[in-house]
């Protein structure tokens, strides 16, 4: 029988793309995630992509809740009206007409609010060639800082994102659902105890306070990780682990009421391989509660999948390869005066 591992105290959907999320008691989970979740996003109209806080981080400083509960259809291709707040006090609903004006003079950018396109409308998905000095403005990193290890992200998932500025159907950057423990907060804070690590930082869907925690002996310090490969019962729910969370520098950006800290990623990135968490997918659709049990049918491990791992990984080799040259050649391209291009 699966054991449990631990039991869900938060859980928190955002109605607009790296705007502040709303907590919520109980949610429906589907494929995409959770209900209504990321329904909205903000578009750079120079590169006509869907932008995030990662190149304009003022989006952080503002809220994000829905007008009304979202109704049973709502996601792609229907979104429902959004309130947004910005830091001055000042509220827009996306039904108003100068939603796009507000938000492009508050960033000081050229800038609209998008609705999450239907599924079949690809094209509305694409992103922008992401050049190396992107990554290392997204990472954080200084000029003599090493780019950061993405074979951790499965062959498909890298050809998914090196094609599109988010996953089709779905504003997230990378897997529908991120899942992060109270305990693993507790071993980083630890790490850097002059820095705030509030939980917000770091937009998980589902916070989980594990069984058993770094405070008792011999208990993992990260025990999310752990669950990477497995299958994660909820009583109406099933999630599949499936990697660590690689963090960006978002966490250590200025919130609503969080000040900016730089040393949040740079201790994250000593301490932690630069992860915190665990990205996600729905493998059982249902409903999520606070106050759930989780129960986790603990990864299985077999000569297969170490064959098919080996493949995998010559094939991954090859593909990041080939992004690595295709960044090398937009760098050649690229114009003396920077520009900002979003990526997930």
């Amino acid at each position: 029988m699966a054991a449990v591992v631990g039991r869900i105290t938060a859980i928190w959907r955002y109605p607009v793309k790296s705007m502040a999320g709303q907590r919520i008691a109980d949610v429906g989970i589907g494929e995409l995630g959770l209900h209504a979740d990321r329904t909205w996003a903000v578009r750079d109209r120079a590169s006509n992509a869907t932008t995030s806080a990662k190149r304009l981080p003022g989006l952080l400083r503002c809220t994000a809740r829905y007008a009304a509960p979202p109704p049973p259809d709502a996601g792609p291709g229907h979104a429902p009206e959004v309130i947004i707040g910005f830091p001055d006090g000042r509220e827009v609903s996306s039904s108003e007409a100068h939603v796009h004006q507000l938000l492009s003079e508050y960033l000081d950018r050229d800038v609209e609010l998008r609705p999450l396109p239907p599924i079949d409308d690809r094209d509305q998905y694409r992103g922008a060639m992401t050049t190396g000095t992107d990554i290392r403005s997204v990472f954080g990193l200084d000029d003599n800082e090493p780019l950061p290890d993405l074979s951790v992200f499965p062959v498909r998932k890298l050809a998914e994102l090196s094609r599109y500025a988010t996953p089709i159907g779905s504003y997230v950057d990378a897997y529908p659902v991120h899942i992060l423990t109270e305990q693993s907060l507790r071993t980083i804070a630890g790490r850097s105890p002059g820095s705030d690590f509030d939980v917000r930082r770091f937009r998980p869907t589902i916070l989980v306070d594990a069984a058993d925690g770094p405070e008792d002996a011999g208990a993992p310090e990260f025990p999310e990780w752990a669950w990477c490969g497995g299958l994660l019962h909820a009583p109406d729910a099933e999630l599949q682990p499936l990697i660590p969370t690689i963090r960006c520098v978002m966490p250590s950006h200025r919130q609503y009421d969080l000040e900016a800290d730089r040393e949040i990623t740079r201790t994250i990135a000593t301490h932690a391989r630069r992860c915190l968490g665990v990205y996600a997918t729905v493998a059982r659709s249902g409903h999520l509660a606070e106050g759930d049990l989780l129960r986790l049918d603990p990864p299985r491990r077999s000569a297969l999948a170490s064959t098919a791992g080996a493949g995998a990984r010559s094939l991954k080799r090859l593909l990041m390869r080939a992004g690595s040259a295709a960044i090398a050649r937009a760098e050649d391209r690229r114009p003396a005066v920077e520009s900002e291009v979003d990526r997930p």
